[in-house]
């Protein structure tokens, strides 16, 4: 019984202090304050900063409880015979989700690389003058690479 209290414990505690971290670069690189002042609605800026943590919590209780947030399941329940359509929503919903996330991090990851300037340090140190736009062409395509590997594979299913 105590082990069990430890480990809740510990686990509440190693999540909040990850959620710290995360909302802390949040904020070091200006996402949210920049996103708003590119689109002129500076007005808005707590509503935004609202936005975000509701989505992080939200993520979080999706994660964590994914047993209990099958939507898919509860809208086959709740329709049946239309399950068709709740398919076709679901995966809506899916690419309504992916393409919003994508550029969530996307912004996220240049953000952090104007805010480091890493790219042309990196370039002067090294020597690398000419190039640096097929260099950092070729790391998303890396990165793609690894991700097609990733769930092409499902590797994803491993990690259950």
């Amino acid at each position: 019984m105590w082990k069990m209290i430890w480990i809740s414990v510990l686990g509440a505690s190693y999540g909040l202090l990850s959620a710290a971290g995360v909302f802390t670069a949040l904020a070091a690189v200006g996402l949210v304050p920049r996103f708003a002042g590119r689109t002129r609605t500076v007005a808005y800026g707590l509503k935004y900063e609202s936005m975000v943590v509701l989505g992080a919590v939200t993520g979080c209780i999706f994660s964590v409880f994914d047993r209990y947030c099958q939507i898919g399941a509860w809208g086959r329940r709740q329709f049946p015979g239309m399950e068709e359509a709740v398919v076709a929503a679901g995966i809506l919903g899916q690419i309504c989700y992916g393409f919003f996330a994508g550029c969530f991090v996307g912004c996220l990851a240049l953000a952090i690389a104007e805010m480091l300037d890493s790219i042309p340090i990196l370039g002067r140190r090294i020597g690398f003058r000419q190039g640096i736009g097929i260099a950092v062409f070729s790391m998303a395509c890396g990165k793609l690479a690894g991700a097609l590997f990733y769930f092409v594979f499902g590797l994803e299913r491993t990690c259950l």
